[in-house]
């Protein structure tokens, strides 16, 4: 008696994370480095719907949403004219460490100068291995190869290296465009057939204009799903009427 309603429940909490996925997207539409998310559905329990249905007639109890990763869709780099700013062009991720020590991966390559002279994030966290620049160094003066050796001159101070993992749908998203790798990702392995562009960063890959498409849809839907509730709800009034 009651499916209608938890079919209904269960729609529009799909679509309330469809939305919420969405409105993240289009929040870091100019985050770089930032990976568009997947959100898919999945079909919930069926089962025979009581003694009296007919064979092989079964009654679902909704939909669920699933995030299956991000979007792998490579996007265009921005020249910024920033020498500390790095684009990947290819798979792979930066790596740096966070300040509680765990080591995360990144996609966004806006680097500065800490008071110690080491390549940071804009969130403090130090780039993985690290890299000092000698004392007196002007950032113009930095020059990073396409694959990653930073020189200063004719010196050489060390290599910027890409990792990545087998599973990057897997990685666990822990906010400032950062991610953890996980036991469903698998390690960090080093990566050589990507490389490295200084003075550029890479945008993010949401389309904006499909992203509002999808909010318009999922808002819909939610509304449709909140009707049914509307609905299911006016006929059960009808039917304890008609017991009375």
């Amino acid at each position: 008696m009651l499916e209608g309603l938890y079919s209904g429940a269960a729609g529009m909490l799909a679509q309330q994370q469809r939305l919420d996925a969405l409105a993240n997207d289009i929040a870091n539409v100019s985050t770089p480095g930032y990976r568009s998310l997947r959100v898919g559905f999945r079909d919930l329990l069926y089962r025979q719907d009581g003694p009296a249905a007919l064979p092989g007639v079964e009654v679902g109890s909704g939909v669920a949403a699933v995030t299956t990763g991000r979007s792998a869709q490579p996007s265009a780099l921005r020249e910024t004219g920033e020498p500390l700013d790095l684009a990947i062009q290819g798979r792979g991720y930066l790596q740096v460490r966070r300040r509680d020590g765990s080591l995360a991966l990144t996609r966004d390559g806006s680097f500065r100068v800490d008071a110690r002279g080491e390549l940071v994030t804009a969130a403090g966290d130090r780039l993985v291995p690290p890299l000092r620049l000698p004392a007196g160094t002007q950032p113009g003066s930095v020059r990073i190869a396409p694959d990653g050796l930073v020189t200063v001159g004719e010196r050489r101070i060390g290599r910027i290296e890409l990792v990545d993992v087998a599973a990057p749908e897997q990685l666990l998203p822990v906010g400032d465009n950062l991610f953890l790798p996980t036991r469903g990702s698998g390690p960090t392995t080093r990566v050589r057939d990507a490389s490295l562009v200084q003075g550029a960063l890479e945008q993010s890959n949401v389309d904006l204009g499909e992203a509002m498409v999808g909010l318009i849809e999922a808002q819909r839907a939610y509304q449709l799903a909140s009707r049914v509730i509307q609905t299911h709800d006016q006929l059960l009034e009808i039917a304890n009427g008609v017991r009375k």
